[in-house]
């Protein structure tokens, strides 16, 4: 917690005290280590020093003393050793002794009895010149040095001397007070001259901030005045002064611009002959809009304002479908929604295209939503779609009218029977006369079967979307075009996939699009009849199954097939290669466009003369 509030304050700090304070922590530690480096030189060198007088004393002591210790005349040996103490040597030396070559003490300095064990603490190997050891003694740090006596090369005894440690503490203690007042001298010459620097540094940065304070507020004519700083500080602040002339210059350029930009494009909205709405991308509500979208709505700028966008119709879009900003595609914006049906205040609907443009609108994702009413088309389009359903239902009239013809039949015969049986006054047998009337009934209901699928194919449909199964309109359409095709000598193969997902679309519509893939497979199947080239059945396949997260269906031939230069075409209004009066070219062009209307493709297999393919694929229904 401590460490994170240190590192959270020197990051908050400003730049004038991180200057001040890096100055002052750089100069510290360099004094520091400065000093500590210097200790160690001089303690070293005392400490080498004091050895080397140590060792000095214990040879001339040796050199003088060797007579003696062969004669053993202590009293002799006595003298020299306290004549070593005398003088200048008395702070420095603590003690001596010396011992026979059998380690023996024969003479020492000590005014007290001779510390037992005290000569063995630091004795010298034969391969030894000299030997020094840090002993304590009587609380005293002492360095002992022993020196060897030699006579010849025989060693016949050693010299100890007692240097003392304090000697060297002192003066240690001495350089620590005057290196501590150096250190503190230095710490606040250096306090004074990082605090002037800071100052100095940091002085046309402030001004500075002050005028980007100026220009952040909206005062683009402020001017830096740092001729003095300028003068001080040099030739970078100088540059960075005139970049920030410069940035002024060009941010208030930049604003007139965008001032005539912003007054332009809300020229061009509110002059717009489209609604036009800017609503938050995430909430859907609106922000603003246009006078063009009060008008066609029927509601003012207020009742609009913060009222969701799907309060007057549906809207979905996916994030990924959107032109991304960092591209520019600003001017692609894309339609989210076609052909849906929206509502005006009063409740009237109309039918629109939706076309959607991200943007940012005050700091927020926002998106540009414009629509384009399209009420007329959709009303025309209607119109030629029912046109060609009644076309189609003319070109059916004569297989319709045999299926109606087989129920009703056989409900006249059923009729003539019971009046047969009336007339000759004959008792009709209770279970002749229950199959009678259960057969009439049945046929009764085959009939109205039919109708009713004429009158549901034949319904004006519209737009609105819903979860169907595909199968479901492919049934509906056999149930109308089966027995004619049957009649025509043509097999109807059917391969459903039974647990395909369902679709977003309307079953009536989809119906006029699979009655006119199939009407066209059975046109090309009679035409490759005609110019004498069938051989073998004739078929019609239709398969639906899953393709990914696609629902597909299939209708396949084994009929005329379609030339490859005409392809291109086929799905063009009025476009058809049947004779005059055979057809009117809408039905595949009416097919795409539906296809289309729910997100779904076509795609197209065909080899001339041996038969085609149309493939619809859908996006299943979340």
């Amino acid at each position: 917690m401590g460490k994170n509030f240190i590192i959270e304050k020197i990051r908050n700090a400003s730049l004038k005290n991180k200057i001040f304070f890096s100055t002052l922590a750089v100069i510290l530690l360099i004094s520091v280590l400065i000093a500590l480096f210097t200790r160690w030189i001089l303690i070293s060198s005392l400490t080498l020093e004091l050895k080397r007088r140590g060792m000095g004393i214990a040879q001339s002591i040796a050199e003088s003393s060797r007579g003696y210790i062969l004669t053993q005349n202590i009293p002799e040996l006595t003298s020299r050793l306290f004549d070593a103490r005398l003088g200048e040597r008395k702070l420095l030396v603590v003690y001596v002794f010396i011992t026979d070559k059998q380690n023996n003490v024969l003479s020492h300095t000590f005014t007290r009895p001779f510390p037992d064990g005290f000569h063995m603490a630091n004795t010298i190997l034969p391969e030894e010149e000299q030997s020094t050891k840090l002993l304590k003694i009587g609380g005293q740090s002492v360095y002992d040095v022993a020196v060897p006596v030699k006579e010849g090369i025989y060693q016949i005894g050693t010299v100890h001397v007692g240097i003392n440690k304090n000697h060297i503490d002192i003066l240690i203690g001495k350089l620590r007070t005057t290196f501590v007042g150096f250190v503190s001298v230095v710490t606040i010459i250096f306090f004074a001259i990082s605090h002037w620097l800071s100052n100095y540094i940091t002085r046309p940065i402030s001004e500075l901030t002050k005028v980007s304070d100026e220009i952040s507020r909206g005062n683009y004519d402020i001017r830096p005045d740092l001729s003095n700083e300028i003068g001080e500080a040099g030739y970078e602040v100088r540059q960075l002064a005139d970049s920030f002339i410069n940035m002024t210059n060009r941010i208030k350029v930049s604003q007139v611009k965008l001032k005539e930009s912003e007054e332009k494009y809300r020229s061009l909205v509110n002059s717009g002959p489209n609604p036009i709405f800017v609503i938050d991308r995430k909430t859907l509500e609106i922000l603003d809009s246009n006078p063009r979208a009060e008008e066609t709505y029927g509601y003012n700028k207020d009742e609009l304002t913060s009222r969701p966008f799907t309060d007057l119709g549906p809207f979905e879009y996916e994030e990924s479908s959107l032109p991304q900003l960092d591209n520019g595609n600003w001017q692609k914006a894309r339609v989210v929604s076609s052909k849906v049906q929206y509502f005006k205040k009063d409740g009237s609907p109309f039918y629109v295209n939706v076309h959607a443009c991200p943007a940012r609108y005050q700091d927020r994702d926002a998106m540009i939503i414009a629509t384009t009413d399209i009420t007329e088309m959709v009303e025309k389009d209607n119109q030629l779609i029912q046109a060609s359903k009644m076309t189609n239902l003319g070109e059916m009239s004569a297989g319709i009218a045999h299926e109606l013809n087989q129920p009703l039949n056989t409900i006249k015969m059923a009729s003539e029977f019971l009046e047969m049986m009336i007339e000759k006054n004959k008792k009709v047998p209770e279970h002749d006369l229950y199959d009678v009337v259960k057969e009439v009934s049945c046929q009764a209901d085959r009939a109205a079967g039919i109708i009713n699928r004429l009158r549901d194919f034949g319904r004006k449909a519209d737009f609105t979307k819903e979860k169907i199964y595909i199968n479901a309109p492919i049934k509906g359409v056999l149930e109308i075009l089966g027995k004619q095709l049957s009649l025509q000598n043509i097999d109807v193969e059917l391969d459903l996939d039974e647990t395909i997902p369902p679709i977003l679309a309307h079953n009536n519509r989809l119906e006029q699009v699979i009655f006119n893939l199939i009407t066209n497979a059975r046109d090309a199947l009679n035409q490759k009849q005609e110019l004498g080239m069938e051989s073998g059945g004739r078929f019609i396949r239709i398969r639906s199954f899953r393709e990914g997260d696609n629902v597909a269906i299939a209708v396949s031939d084994n009929g005329i097939g379609i030339p490859e230069s005409l392809r291109e075409r086929i799905f063009e209004a009025f476009f058809t290669t049947k004779e005059m009066g055979e057809g009117m070219g809408l039905g595949l062009s009416i097919s795409y466009g539906i296809v289309k209307d729910y997100g779904g493709h076509i795609d197209i297999e065909s080899k001339e003369g041996l038969g085609t393919t149309f493939k619809l694929s859908f996006s299943c229904a979340l």
